[in-house]
């Protein structure tokens, strides 16, 4: 899923979009896997039993709601997660449902920086100060460096931009 063109202003283009890093996916595949392995292991138990008439469907049920909660709403949060750097702004965009924004004006960033996770992990955040004084940390973004590089240049084109005269 694209980012909505429908929320850019005149003149603005995207220059960096981002969803969260691939890594978060691996517990919801693991999920399902596991999930799917049980479900075919106790149906594989059920079959020539006496209660396999109300065992399968049960099973099934199961293996939906589980599947649903475990897999795809992950998953769909994941997709619908979106990191953009436009020419004029940092857009957050978040939900599958209700949607949650956060918008930082480029020219309103005081300070962009990156931080490891902790020691042995590996995602690396994306770190964002802005001149009223909040930190935006956003977690696992991909390819952090090329983030943190574009919103500099972004940042140092909205600023040069309104220091020319007219």
């Amino acid at each position: 899923m694209a980012f909505p063109d429908d929320v850019l202003v005149e003149g603005e283009r995207v220059v960096l979009h981002r969803h969260p890093h691939w890594r978060v996916l691996v517990g919801p595949v693991l999920a399902f896997l596991l999930v799917v392995g049980a479900a075919g292991y106790v149906s594989a138990l059920a079959r020539g039993q006496g209660w396999h008439e109300w065992g399968w469907p049960a099973v099934a049920a199961a293996v939906v709601v589980l599947v649903g909660a475990l897999t795809v709403v992950p998953v769909a949060r994941w997709r619908t997660a979106h990191l953009v750097v436009t020419t004029r702004r940092l857009l957050v965009r978040e939900g599958v449902h209700r949607r949650q924004g956060i918008q930082v004006p480029l020219d309103g960033i005081t300070e962009v920086r990156t931080r490891r996770a902790g020691r042995l992990a590996v995602g690396r955040s994306l770190v964002v100060r802005t001149e009223a004084g909040e930190e935006l940390e956003f977690v696992d973004v991909p390819h952090v460096d090329e983030a943190k590089a574009a919103i500099e240049a972004g940042i140092g084109a909205v600023r040069g931009s309104r220091a020319r005269p007219g």
